[in-house]
C-alpha cells in the first residue's frame, strides 16, 4: 500500500508542477513562480485533506533523492561554457566571495536581532545553500535538518521570485551578474530561474551554487560555534 501512495503523491506533484509551468509559460509573471505556486497547491490540499507530511513523503522522497542528479546535470552547461567562466574568472569570485560574505553576515545579524536560540539559528543559517548540504549542516551544527530544507525551499522562492524584479530595476543584465546573483542567493531554484534567461546565466549561475555550497560547508560549522 505504500508503494501505491509513494506512486501517486509523485504523480500529483509532477501533474501539478507542469500545470502550474504551463501557467506560468504562459503569463511570465515572477508571482506565478511554478516552484511557488506548485509548493502553496501541495501545502493547502495536505491540509485540506489531513495527509500528514510523512505520509506525503512516501513519495515526496523520491523527488528529493532527484535532486542530486539534477545539481550533476548542471555541469553540462558549466562545461559549455568554460572558456567564459576562465575569462571572467576575477569578477566571478569577486562576486561569489562577497555573495557568500553578504549571506553569512546578514544571517547571523538576523538571528541575532531575532533573538533565535541556537537551535533555530543553527536551522535558519544555511538557508542560501543547496538542500542536501543545509540539512548536513544543520545537523552537524545542532540544527533541525527538516526545517533547514524547508527553509532552503523558502528562501530560494524569494530569490527566484524577488530577485529577477531587483535587477531589473537596478539596471543587472549582463549573464555574469545575473548568474551568479541568483545562484549564490537561491541556490538551485534560482539556478532553474537562470536557464529562463539563457546558457550563460545558468552556468554561471550553476557554478555560482557549487562553490557558495563549498564554502558554507567549510565556513559556517566553524563560526557558527564562535558566534552562538
Amino acid at each position: 500500500m505504500n508503494t501505491w501512495y509513494g506512486i501517486m503523491f509523485i504523480l500529483i506533484t509532477i501533474l501539478m508542477f507542469l500545470g502550474m509551468r504551463s501557467i506560468y509559460l504562459r503569463f511570465r509573471n515572477p508571482m506565478l513562480n511554478p516552484v511557488a505556486t506548485t509548493t502553496l497547491l501541495l501545502i493547502l490540499g495536505l491540509m485540506a485533506l489531513n495527509v500528514s507530511y510523512d505520509t506525503y513523503m512516501l513519495g515526496g522522497w523520491w523527488i528529493q533523492e532527484l535532486l542530486g542528479p539534477a545539481v550533476v546535470a548542471l555541469a553540462y552547461p558549466l562545461y559549455h561554457q568554460r572558456k567564459k567562466i576562465f575569462r571572467y574568472r576575477f569578477p566571478l569570485f569577486a562576486g561569489l566571495l562577497s555573495g557568500v560574505f553578504i549571506g553569512i553576515v546578514t544571517g547571523m545579524v538576523y538571528v541575532k536581532v531575532a533573538a533565535l536560540s541556537p537551535i533555530y539559528s543553527a536551522t535558519f543559517l544555511p538557508k542560501s545553500v543547496t538542500s542536501p548540504i543545509a540539512m548536513d549542516i544543520a545537523a552537524i551544527t545542532g540544527g533541525i535538518p527538516s526545517l533547514a530544507a524547508a527553509l532552503v525551499i523558502l528562501s530560494g522562492i524569494m530569490g527566484a521570485v524577488v530577485g529577477p524584479v531587483l535587477m531589473k530595476y537596478m539596471g543587472i543584465s549582463h549573464y555574469l551578474g545575473v548568474g551568479v546573483a541568483l545562484g549564490c542567493a537561491a541556490h538551485g531554484i534560482g539556478t532553474a530561474k537562470a536557464t529562463e534567461y539563457g546558457e550563460e546565466e545558468a552556468a554561471f549561475s550553476s557554478i555560482s551554487m557549487t562553490l557558495s555550497a563549498l564554502l558554507y560547508a567549510l565556513v559556517l560549522p566553524i563560526s557558527i560555534g564562535y558566534f552562538l
